[in-house]
């Protein structure tokens, strides 16, 4: 055992993620943070805005806070952060738990409690941006249109091979079904306005399974989001020039998908616009404003090349290359709790 002075710990988790494996796992991650020099306070969530409430309120008396859950339950930890200053956020540290764990595969977290708990305590500490679209926080993602509706219900299997969203589009019986938008869109100033059937402002390679931009460069600390917007297709031709480039993932390259970064995103449309952020209803609105956050939390990980999802070295060390730095400010400079 080790006897290096012991930090304080906020242990944030979710009793019912992943069929009630987060419960099943508390005396483990709370065995094995202790062996590690960690004094363990747990705060079970027992419904929707606990998390949030419990870091905005307790989070800065602490060394370290790491959550135990999904996607939802990281939002909360993130948005309750964000109700302190900047420099009084702790080290952030994620434990996946629920069912799609989309950013959770971005940072190359391991779905194995156990070693993402060791990525945790082995890991070096790296800023990364959150997305704040119209006063909501958004860890990875905000999105609106086809895919949404259906992405977190879809059965894996059928999101392999094509991909989830060439899938569903593939499976379009006409195009007079696909819903659409008329949308008046700026990122950092450039417009543009049309029909459109899918949008998502991100900062994170996966989307529910709906698609992969891992391959346009995705960086989660760079100070940009990534905006990609799908028009409607007017015939086939179109459409199957979609599906061509979600499958191949060619998205820079299709003059019928909409692909830029951006510090700031507004989106304007002439009914409420239903949008996600992390996978949960964000609310309808006929004007949205999202707006980068850069560096706002830093997490402490990892990486461990051994386990398959997680990407190479380089990258996390690419994101870890200036944690030392001093960190800019950006926003959440002390709220009342919620």
């Amino acid at each position: 055992m080790l006897t290096e002075h012991k930090q304080n710990m906020m242990l944030v988790i979710n009793p019912t993620a992943g069929k009630n494996r987060a419960r099943d796992n508390v005396f483990m991650l709370i065995d094995y943070f202790f062996r590690h020099n960690y004094h363990v306070t747990v705060f079970p969530t027992q419904g929707k805005g606990d998390a949030c409430r419990f870091v905005a309120e307790y989070a800065p008396q602490y060394d370290a806070l790491v959550c135990v859950g999904g996607d939802g339950t990281l939002n909360e930890a993130v948005t309750g952060l964000m109700f302190s200053e900047k420099h009084r956020r702790p080290r952030l540290g994620y434990i996946p738990a629920g069912t799609t764990n989309d950013f959770a595969n971005t940072l190359g977290i391991s779905s194995e409690m156990e070693v993402s708990a060791e990525q945790f305590c082995i890991g070096d500490a790296f800023r990364c941006d959150i997305g704040r679209f119209n006063g909501k926080y958004f860890t990875y993602v905000a999105a609106f249109g086809i895919f949404t509706e259906v992405s977190y219900e879809t059965p894996q299997p059928l999101k392999n091979a094509l991909g989830h969203a060439a899938y569903i589009l593939e499976g379009v019986k006409s195009l007079a079904s696909i819903q659409n938008y008329h949308l008046k869109i700026t990122c950092d100033g450039e417009k543009t306005e049309g029909d459109f059937i899918y949008g998502q402002i991100s900062n994170s390679t996966s989307i529910g399974g709906i698609m992969d931009i891992g391959h346009t460069g995705v960086q989660l600390d760079d100070g940009l989001f990534e905006v990609l917007i799908i028009r409607m297709p007017v015939n086939v031709i179109e459409l199957n020039n979609i599906v061509s480039s979600l499958m191949f993932q060619k998205v820079e390259d299709s003059p019928y998908i909409f692909f830029r970064r951006a510090k700031s995103v507004t989106v304007v449309s002439e009914t409420p616009l239903p949008w996600t952020l992390d996978g949960e209803s964000g609310g309808s609105f006929s004007y949205s404003q999202a707006e980068i956050m850069p560096g706002a939390v830093t997490f402490n990980l990892a990486a461990l090349p051994n386990e398959k999802n997680i990407p190479a070295q380089q990258t996390l060390t690419e994101l870890s290359a200036d944690s030392t730095s001093p960190q800019a400010s950006a926003g959440g400079d002390g709220k009342s709790i919620p």
